[in-house]
């Protein structure tokens, strides 16, 4: 009875979001913005992607390091606890730094450190060389977690060329939420978490994905006005969060597994790694957290998956 009541809940509540789409504001009813959704779904607008180099993707490693150590910098001067995890912890392990065809760097926070560090970059952030962005700043962002960037430099990924908003080199930042501890409540719990992220990535996605229907439907998701999904999301993490569990999660992000969270302890027992001639924070049972998100993590993979994101447009200060 409680997983149907879980089922009906979270069905519900997608429902909702949907239907308060299709509601008049301020004199508008946003399925006009329909037409603006078919200009680009039957045509393959095609961007030639940039291959990088060694030089610039170790140039672009430098940069996110600066924005690592400004994330530890801040932390340190705030008190604020955090880990570097995946792929970055993973190099932190396997190669004391970057794994060599990274692109990318991640850090996560507990929600309430999230939000701290969040209040900490208003008054600490070096703001003549680094911005941080989210939806709560930043019009048009459509991520349900932050990101960092460095001023003065261009890093755009595939199909998020005409995203109305600056782009530059980055690094992840995200935010945990509480999951349910139960195996059955945490998979109607990734249904709703799927729906939000899908709804978020449509407008994206109506360019994007290879299918035809698919962009379509991406199109019809892509009206839902962005504060409405905006309103559920915060709705839907502050009742998740009520309940201290032992599993968390990056709500707008996909787990790496059938588990569909992580364990909570990960994050919140750590210490120094060395990465790139400097500490930061990651997972103390790091062998336990890098089995369950990479399997045998020591071993490389083939060389034709060491590959880097497709990017259209990149420049390095």
């Amino acid at each position: 009875m409680k997983l149907l009541y879980y089922i009906i809940i979270s069905t519900r509540s997608i429902i909702r979001v949907i239907f308060l789409s299709c509601q008049k504001d301020s004199g508008t009813i946003y399925f006009v913005r329909l037409n603006q959704t078919w200009t680009n779904l039957l045509e393959g607008d095609v961007l030639r992607m940039i291959s990088l180099d060694n030089v610039t993707l170790r140039s672009l490693q430098m940069i996110q390091l600066e924005l690592l150590l400004e994330v530890d910098r801040i932390c340190k001067k705030n008190a604020i606890a955090y880990n570097i995890i995946a792929g970055t912890l993973l190099g932190a392990v396997r190669h004391q730094g970057y794994i060599p065809w990274d692109d990318d760097a991640d850090v996560a926070f507990l929600r309430e450190e999230y939000e701290r560090f969040r209040e900490a970059c208003k008054k600490d952030l070096d703001r003549e060389r680094f911005y941080f962005q989210d939806h709560r700043n930043t019009p048009g962002y459509r991520w349900g977690y932050g990101k960092l960037r460095r001023k003065e430099t261009q890093f755009i990924r595939e199909h998020q060329e005409f995203m109305p908003y600056e782009q530059g080199v980055f690094i992840d930042i995200f935010p945990l939420d509480q999951v349910p501890d139960s195996y059955p409540g945490r998979m109607i719990h990734n249904f709703h978490c799927f729906a939000i992220r899908k709804i978020l990535w449509s407008e994206v996605g109506k360019t994007a994905d290879r299918s035809l229907v698919m962009r379509g439907l991406y199109g019809l998701l892509s009206c839902i006005p962005e504060r409405v999904v905006f309103r559920h999301y915060y709705h839907f993490m502050r009742e998740g969060n009520r309940k201290k569990t032992k599993w968390v999660r990056i709500l707008t992000f996909p787990t790496p597994n059938k588990q569909y969270g992580y364990r909570k302890i990960w994050y919140q027992k750590s210490k120094l790694y060395q990465f790139e001639g400097h500490s930061f924070p990651g997972a103390k049972d790091y062998k336990e957290y890098l089995t369950f998100k990479f399997g045998d993590y020591m071993t490389l993979p083939p060389a034709h998956l060491r590959k880097t994101h497709p990017v259209s447009s990149i420049k390095l200060s």
